[in-house]
């Protein structure tokens, strides 16, 4: 077994055409005439056989377009059960999560580690080859005297029925975009049209609908199939928290009632916590290697994951802990210069109408923007930015503002990442860029990259260090978590506190995961009222009353974790949640 993995991104190498094959230059074993890195004949790309790499590293350093990876492996772990071809991803487990019929189980860990992957071998979609080009009856054989051994049967007979929500519902093709939502919904039952509320868009084509819209209807279609087992891979993207809510009702029926084995992919530890029965944490290297933790029940498998420390294993797989704080009752603008005022504000756009109570935000405040979509969220950030103007009100502009808008655009495909975040820089004169932005976003890997070739969470990334990184007195930005995993969330959230904290800045975060916008605010402003037709807005609230009125008109409940501090909700009727409600504390008990 080798202890040591070679990856080469085929995406990122040059060779031969922009590279004169500089890593096999400088290998040593090479050198002393080992043929440890060679060119393909097929595609003369570079390839490196992990038997005899020294893990001397001078080819990482010498790669101008960051293309290797060469890691040192755990001892404990076995050959993999997934490699993706030679120097790709491999995925190691000590078995594959598989779930009873009544059981969700929810899979928890950074982009890139195996998630997707796991979830396409269960379907069938993928057959695992074991690293040695395994077919069906191998895995079969090599599962023998194992539960998972069974599901594996069942795949080579073909007679496994699945349902798979998939993760990336906006590649979509393009004869399917062209078809209209009525003809899609079809075949559903009646009572699953109106449950997701997709009557109001069926006379539109797939292409025309927003990324909220296209996951109900993604979810609906999914949830709707006759199946064993269920796979639902990050449903939570582009709904707000009521959608959020419903959907973990509605998983915990199929497994409950229906009695069908459920699998959640879920970077929203809020809806993850509510909806599993069980997590497995995954973990390791992202685009390198990936490990596949055995079962936890879900409180203790999301708080492995937050510490970074797995007992089962005894593997420490993240530096640092992830704690959340109860923090003191914080004073809305105390004793704080403002930074902008409103009056009273009115809008209205088509048949939406929006009223938002005047108010002001203060230097150094840290609002976080909690409502439905349809609610108005967007159009008073849009106001406050300027870029549209209210009907009647008016609003102080600040001395200098920036903002992230909801939906990212990217005026210029061919810059590389590199090219992007040097403009910012030169706009941040008092920050250490590399270590203040760079490193806590994770960034460094992205600079050879082109805009136009980058993830929605990469894009996401680009986009907050460019925003915070102008020096200005409010920051505004509209759902910084889309697109982003759990550990990615947390660190951005850190990374905003920090940049507040250091600037003494205002800044404004609109968003949808309860968990990021506790770690990330102090006060809040709570949308309400009737989605799409008429809403109003609170002025900033004190975070705990905030919290307390946007809770009780969701009618849920939250307590504290006591080992970690983060929320959790509590299940409807249980006892807690009737205490907290009979006491009017929806959100800051400790349980």
């Amino acid at each position: 077994m080798v202890r040591r993995i070679a990856i080469v991104r085929l995406d990122k190498c040059k060779a031969p055409t922009d590279c004169p094959y500089l890593c096999i230059k400088v290998c040593p074993p090479v050198r002393s005439g080992k043929n440890t890195i060679s060119a393909s004949p097929e595609n003369k790309k570079i390839i490196i056989e992990e038997e005899t790499c020294i893990g001397c590293g001078l080819c990482i350093k010498t790669c101008p377009f960051d293309a290797i990876s060469i890691v040192n492996l755990p001892k404990a772990l076995d050959e993999p059960l997934h490699r993706f071809g030679r120097n790709g991803f491999a995925l190691y487990g000590a078995s594959l999560p598989l779930p009873k019929a009544g059981e969700v189980i929810g899979f928890l860990g950074p982009n890139g580690c195996g998630k997707s992957t796991v979830v396409d071998i269960l379907s069938g979609k993928v057959v695992p080859n074991l690293n040695r080009g395994a077919k069906i009856d191998d895995v079969v054989k090599f599962f023998a005297g194992k539960e998972v051994q069974k599901h594996f049967l069942l795949v080579k007979d073909g007679k496994l029925e699945v349902s798979v929500k998939p993760q990336m519902i906006s590649d979509l093709p393009p004869k399917i975009l062209e078809k209209r939502v009525s003809d899609v919904i079809s075949k559903l039952p009646p009572g699953a049209v109106s449950e997701f509320r997709l009557a109001l868009i069926s006379d539109r084509k797939m292409g025309e609908l927003s990324g909220g819209e296209l996951q109900r209807l993604s979810i609906a279609l999914a949830y709707s199939r006759k199946a064993d087992i269920y796979f639902f891979d990050e449903p939570s993207s582009y709904l707000d928290i009521k959608e959020r809510l419903a959907l973990s009702g509605r998983l915990r029926s199929l497994s409950e009632e229906k009695r069908k084995g459920v699998v959640l992919v879920e970077h929203d530890l809020t809806l993850l916590d509510s909806a599993s029965d069980l997590v497995h944490v995954f973990y390791g290297e992202p685009m390198i290697y990936g490990i596949v933790s055995l079962p936890k029940t879900q409180r203790v498998g999301i708080n492995v994951y937050l510490s970074g420390y797995s007992p089962d294993e005894n593997v420490r797989f993240r530096s640092t802990q992830i704690r959340f704080v109860e923090r003191a009752p914080y004073e809305h603008g105390r004793k704080r210069a403002v930074v902008q005022s409103f009056s009273a504000l009115e809008k209205r756009l088509g048949a939406f109408s929006l009223k938002v109570g005047a108010g002001k935000i203060h230097k150094g405040d840290l609002i976080g923007i909690l409502g439905e979509n349809g609610t108005g969220k967007t159009t008073l950030v849009r106001m406050l930015a300027g870029e549209i103007a209210p009907d009647s009100g008016e609003i102080d502009s600040p001395k200098s503002l920036s903002y992230k808008p909801q939906y990212l655009e990217i005026p210029d495909r061919s810059a590389t990442v590199k090219s992007v975040l040097n403009a910012a820089a030169a706009a941040a004169s008092d920050l250490n860029f590399e270590s203040e932005v760079v490193e806590p976003l994770s960034l460094r890997l992205l600079m050879t990259k082109r805009m136009g070739n980058l993830s929605g969470g990469e894009i996401q990334r680009v986009s907050i260090a460019s925003a915070m990184a102008r020096k200005a007195d409010i920051y505004l930005l509209d759902e910084p978590s889309a697109n982003l995993d759990a550990e990615q969330r947390l660190s951005v959230a850190k990374f905003i506190r920090r940049i507040n904290e250091k600037r003494g800045a205002a800044v404004m975060v609109v968003d949808h995961d309860i968990l990021f916008i506790d770690y990330v605010s102090e006060s809040l402003m709570v949308f309400s009222g009737e989605p799409s037709v008429s809403c109003s807005a609170s002025a900033p609230l004190p975070m705990r009353e905030g919290m307390n009125a946007f809770l009780k008109d969701l009618g849920v409940t939250f307590r504290r974790d006591p080992d970690t501090k983060r929320p959790r909700s509590n299940k409807e009727a249980s006892r807690l949640d009737r205490e907290q409600k009979g006491s009017g504390e929806y959100y800051y008990q400790s349980a």
